[in-house]
């Protein structure tokens, strides 16, 4: 039976599992009488692309062996603490999105392509810290001064979406009717937060929430996710509402029925 490698982002964690992807994700969104229902984003490792030496993996496929039954372990913490960092770029080879009721969206690697537009942006971050921000760097320039190590608060690696603002992006007072649809909590201190990066072009991002909760806003993430780096950006694409409807329905309508915080 085949050892798969995961790294969760929600919590951060490398866990070892006898489960596919999207087995994994049902177990881990749903689970079981043990654990409470909720999203997952998690990516696939590669263990061969892993540096020698930065997880004991010498006794993995003991540790998951299967059920005396048969039926394969579900999970295998291998690590809880600074994972990510010790994680290369390219050992990340799917990222998985699991709605709260077990469906899982796979979404492969690509060399990041800048949009080109300049305007103010929303990050969700996702681990090794999970703010939420304002910015008005795109998402290389935002990767490049978070992990910039002459910088006072930094971090080695970073794994990040950008979320929608709509008509905000260019008008912190935009007026639109469908700003106050956006679903996120407390729109006045959005604006508030946008306005002052507007007039502090000094400092490049604004805190939105120090702290993201447990649901994931699938159905508001613009064009990707993201892992970066010094070396570097690798992008998850989204794939396009179209695609979505045509191709993933039922994900779809899972993440749009998520109730956004």
């Amino acid at each position: 039976m085949t050892t798969h490698l995961y790294l969760s982002l929600i919590p951060e964690a490398l866990i070892a599992s006898g489960l596919t992807p999207e087995e994994f994700g049902l177990y881990y969104a749903i689970g079981n009488a043990k654990r409470a229902r909720g999203q997952a984003v998690f990516f696939s490792v590669d263990r061969g692309a892993l540096p020698p030496g930065a997880f004991d993996l010498s006794d993995v496929e003991a540790r998951t062996s299967p059920h005396p039954d048969g039926h394969p372990k579900n999970s295998v913490y291998l690590s809880i603490y600074r994972v990510l960092e010790f994680i290369p770029r390219e050992a990340l080879t799917a990222l998985h999105l699991t709605t709260d009721d077990g469906r899982t969206l796979t979404l492969l690697p690509r060399p990041y392509e800048p949009d080109g537009e300049q305007r103010a942006r929303m990050y969700q971050e996702f681990c090794p810290v999970n703010p939420r921000v304002v910015s008005n760097l795109d998402p290389a320039a935002f990767t490049a001064f978070i992990t910039d190590t002459s910088q006072p608060v930094h971090v080695p690696r970073i794994a990040f979406t950008e979320l929608t603002l709509g008509t905000l992006r260019g008008d912190p007072d935009s007026a639109d009717p469908d700003v106050e649809d956006l679903p996120y909590p407390n729109i006045g201190h959005l604006r508030d937060c946008l306005r002052e990066l507007a007039t502090g072009p000094a400092k490049p991002t604004k805190t939105v929430l120090r702290q993201m909760t447990q649901e994931v806003l699938f159905r508001t993430v613009r064009r990707a996710f993201y892992v970066g780096d010094s070396t570097g950006l690798t992008a998850f694409p989204m794939p396009d509402r179209d695609a979505l409807e045509r191709e993933h329905l039922a994900w779809w309508r899972s993440a749009q029925s998520a109730f956004g915080h």
